[in-house]
């Protein structure tokens, strides 16, 4: 394709073209820039030149990036699909280019190839061309940017993509709820959370919803002097800003929003107040797990049906086995043509106990697909005791291997190495060895 530069003269005579030209060169006049900071994402950069490397440096220290896991590294295109390749891809890739357009097509496809699902791709190039810039966004480029670019430019940028009004929600909701109470359900979100951080590399928040008798504090040995119940009390006074006030930091990735499990007030709740506390939780970090209690009430059936993922926790004894057949009939019916929810039989294996076979219990509800955990009590049990998660006691090897590939399942990411290793395998081992 031939380059199509835009022309100078003659160019205020096309509006669309100005606004592009002026969006590309991140011309912004003398009018202050109001930058929202961004949320919790990870962005790795790669960058050909010293000068797009020393200003992604930069932006890293500047305070509207400081929830971001930024890292950037020396290389182009081929070194990304080389590091990418057996490991999970961040919420966004920038990369600088300083290729021919045919030779940038080919690199984004296979660069494709190694990419997640929903991870965004950012270029930054040095070919100031129309028709290569909506070819680009139409191949699902996020931006296109013109170097040379500025520090407050490039953050605005990066800050349009995840919370300007235009844009999608950032993160991913998933419900996890019990068919009964005690089967575990709690357990299970927070060891998948868990994995989700560590497996995946993603940012997280579990938001305990169990106000009264919630247990993610304890799970991980937390006592944050604010909770969910100062978000409910703020009312329509909620913002992202007094959101960030209550969280919990647990772990680099991980943060909670907990229960104060006090019996001061019940827990009838406004749905429409919880709809609009999700969407904040969702534009703050790539995955929100909902901690739901063993409660049928109109703010958790909304909860429940509203989430991007849904996963249900069972015990294989013939209560759980009605009362999960209900909730996948109700949520089969209203959510048509949405991916089903995922189903946990849990605590199998106990002796003495009657119970039905996981793969009888599967196939009652006509499931093919679900995860079987076993009845461990040790393992459990000094982990609730400890205030720590499975992976964390250096036991239960098999039991963190199914919450990986639960994670990886809900995640849609993906549990093997995406390509091959190459000549190039030796200089990608140093680059993860150094973040």
């Amino acid at each position: 394709m031939s380059e199509q530069t835009i022309p100078t003269m003659g160019f205020e005579e096309d509006p669309e073209l100005q606004a592009f030209q002026q969006e590309l060169s991140g011309a912004a006049g003398s009018e202050p820039i109001d930058v929202r900071p961004l949320p919790r994402v990870s962005i790795t950069a790669f960058c050909e030149t010293p000068q797009i490397q020393a200003t992604i440096d930069a932006i890293g220290k500047d305070r509207r990036m400081a929830r971001v896991h930024l890292k950037s590294v020396s290389g182009g295109i081929q070194s990304a699909i080389e590091f990418f390749s057996d490991t999970p891809t961040p919420n966004l890739i920038l990369l600088e280019a300083n290729l021919s357009y045919d030779e940038l097509i080919v690199a984004l496809d296979r660069l494709a190839e190694v990419c997640d699902v929903g991870t965004k791709v950012v270029l930054v190039g040095h070919v100031n061309d129309v028709q290569m810039y909506r070819d680009l966004v139409r191949r699902g480029v996020s931006e296109y940017i013109v170097a040379p670019v500025g520090q407050v430019e490039l953050i605005q940028a990066l800050s349009d993509l995840f919370v300007s009004p235009d844009s999608e929600p950032l993160g991913r909701t998933v419900a996890f709820m019990g068919a009964k109470g005690g089967v575990g359900s709690s357990t299970m979100a927070h060891n998948i959370g868990w994995s989700i951080t560590a497996s995946n590399q993603q940012d997280v928040i579990i938001s305990d919803f169990d106000v009264a008798f919630g247990t993610a504090g304890l799970d991980f040995n937390e006592d944050p002097p604010q909770t969910i119940a100062d978000a409910i009390k703020a009312g329509e006074r909620l913002d992202d800003q007094y959101l960030e006030r209550l969280l919990t930091r647990c772990s680099e990735r991980l943060s909670l929003l907990t229960a104060p499990a006090v019996l001061d007030n019940t827990c009838d709740y406004d749905a429409e107040f919880f709809t609009q506390m999700v969407e904040l939780l969702q534009n703050s970090a790539p995955y929100t797990v909902l901690d739901l209690p063993h409660v049928w009430t109109d703010w958790s059936k909304a909860l429940l049906l509203g989430a991007d993922e849904i996963v249900i926790t069972a015990v294989p004894d013939l209560a759980n086995l009605r009362n999960v057949k209900n909730l996948f009939d109700m949520i089969d019916q209203e959510r048509r043509g949405e991916r089903p929810p995922h189903l946990i039989i849990n605590q199998t294996g106990m002796q003495k106990r009657p119970e039905i076979k996981a793969k009888d219990f599967a196939a009652a509800l006509e499931r093919e697909n679900y995860v079987e955990i076993p009845f461990e009590p040790a393992v459990f049990g000094q982990a609730a005791n400890n205030g720590q998660m499975i992976s964390e006691l250096g036991s239960g090897a098999k039991l963190v291997e199914l919450f990986d590939r639960l994670a990886c399942d809900i995640t849609g990411r993906s549990e093997t190495p995406k390509a091959s290793k190459s000549l190039f395998a030796p200089l990608m081992q140093k680059l993860k060895k150094s973040k």
